[in-house]
């Protein structure tokens, strides 16, 4: 694996400065099928930012930001001086998992089709809007196994928990050192499972409960995005009517977000750029807002604008930062990628008949987002892939200490896994709890948890179990 100078990496976001000095990219050769270890290769592309303390060098710390389908080396690129106090004693290296973003990725429909199923009602209520849901599920199906079928079978957790192996072998060091985030906790425990010796210091924030049914998952998720729509919508109740003309009290915000959003299945917004703002998008970008509270000011000004300019551009762009969509119209790849792994971990494929059965308990756990998530279970029906429960399995009873951080706020990724994933790592796995909002923690910028993870990090001293912040 050779380090170069890399390129084409995407402009900072505003107010970050330009990606740090000394970044290298590479790309590394792992087998598409671990079965057939001298067989076909793909790559895997990866980013590095050098330690800047090379005297007291621990070793490489290496992130997975999320997913599945989320990309590593575009984000490390933006995002590593919010890590700059790790980066002191690390280097901080990024990747993209098989089939995602610049290694040998998953492609499925081009741009201009993916605006049309984005954009297409994913709560139906119709008869019409039902058959339109199903054969745009469908068509999609068919698109991927005709664009990246001998991909699809080899892009599971499994694999890429292996490729992380063959990653820290790459980077010379005897221990993977990793920081993995949401869906990157599911992948740092299937990593554990099968390297329980090789793993180093091992952070997992904003954890998975990898053992629950798909079904269980999407409807703690749903309440869980349903409470954070209730403190953002307290929050923005607190600034008065001028500011939040949608209500009162955080239950009557809640109720006319409902509204704005079912108003948008009859009648959409049109957008500055001539896109229009459907049911789905506004609900997808009210859903992007709550996975930090930095983003609530944006939520409360879009939803202004939506109620008294009827202009959706700002929901829309939202809508888009979660969906993959770049300015340039083009989409990062994340939709299929997270589409073809999630299929691959698991053998849920779920009927329309089990969908209409379990709608009723998806809109009691959540009025808003309840009905898109229900109809979300049919994501793998029809997939060309089967899929097994491989990847579930996390227990590392003989790992050295892995430290789990939830937040009992955290929509994405309800407070209750990260109990649940340290249970089933076992051994020395120990619990860090940060009562705030948002998706993760340790990018809140709550001074505690950052304080104990880069206590962990940097000094290999462990919380005490169930310690507490926020």
């Amino acid at each position: 694996m050779k380090w170069k100078r890399c390129t084409g990496l995407p402009s900072p976001p505003p107010g970050a400065g330009p990606p740090p000095a000394g970044v290298r990219c590479a790309s590394l050769g792992v087998p598409l099928d671990y079965a057939r270890p001298s067989g076909e290769k793909i790559e895997i592309a990866l980013i590095k930012v050098p330690a800047t303390d090379r005297r007291h060098r621990i070793g490489s710390l290496v992130f997975n930001f999320g997913g599945p389908g989320g990309d590593g080396v575009d984000t490390l690129a933006q995002s590593a001086g919010e890590y700059a106090g790790l980066g002191a004693r690390y280097d901080l290296v990024g990747f993209d998992p098989r089939g995602v973003g610049r290694s040998t990725a998953v492609t499925c429909v081009d741009a201009a089709r993916m605006d049309k199923i984005l954009a297409l009602d994913d709560s139906p209520d119709t008869a019409a809007e039902e058959r339109a849901y199903l054969d745009a599920r469908a068509g999609y199906v068919r698109q991927c196994q005709a664009r990246s079928g001998r991909l699809l079978p080899h892009v599971g957790t499994v694999n890429a928990a292996r490729d992380l192996d063959m990653i820290r072998a790459a980077l010379g060091d005897d221990r993977l050192h990793y920081f993995g985030v949401s869906y990157g906790t599911w992948l740092g425990g299937s990593y554990a499972h099968q390297f329980p010796g090789r793993v180093g210091r091992a952070v997992l924030d904003g954890a998975v409960d990898t053992r629950i049914s798909s079904a269980d998952l999407a409807l703690q998720q749903a309440a869980a995005f349903q409470r954070a729509l209730g403190g953002f919508g307290a929050a923005c109740a607190r600034l008065g009517p001028k500011g939040c003309p949608m209500g009162t009290d955080g239950p009557s915000v809640v109720a006319s977000i409902g509204r704005i959003l079912s108003g948008l299945d009859r009648r959409p917004l049109p957008t500055s750029s001539g896109r229009r703002l459907t049911q789905s998008l506004g609900t997808t970008g009210v859903a992007t807002a709550l996975y930090s509270r930095d983003a609530w000011p944006y939520l409360a000004q879009g939803l202004v604008d939506a109620v008294k300019r009827r202009d959706g551009t700002l929901l829309l762009m939202l809508a888009d930062i979660q969906n993959g969509r770049k300015d340039d119209g083009t989409y990062t790849g994340l939709q299929a990628a997270n589409t073809a792994i999630t299929c691959a971990d698991g053998a849920d494929r779920y009927t329309v008949a089990d969908v209409r059965r379990l709608l009723p308990r998806f809109r009691s756990a959540s009025p808003i987002f309840g009905t898109s998530m229900g109809w979300g279970l049919l994501e793998c029906t029809g997939w060309p892939v089967r899929g097994d429960g491989t990847a579930r399995e996390v227990s590392a009873p003989s790992a050295a200490p892995i430290l789990v951080v939830g937040n009992t706020g955290d929509p994405a990724t309800p407070y209750a896994w990260a109990p649940a994933l340290t249970k089933a790592l076992g051994g020395q796995a120990t619990l860090l709890t940060l009562k705030g909002q948002g998706h993760g923690s340790y990018d809140s910028g709550d001074p505690c948890v950052r304080k104990a993870v880069d206590a962990y990090l940097l000094r290999a001293t462990v919380p005490a179990m169930g310690a507490t912040c926020g």
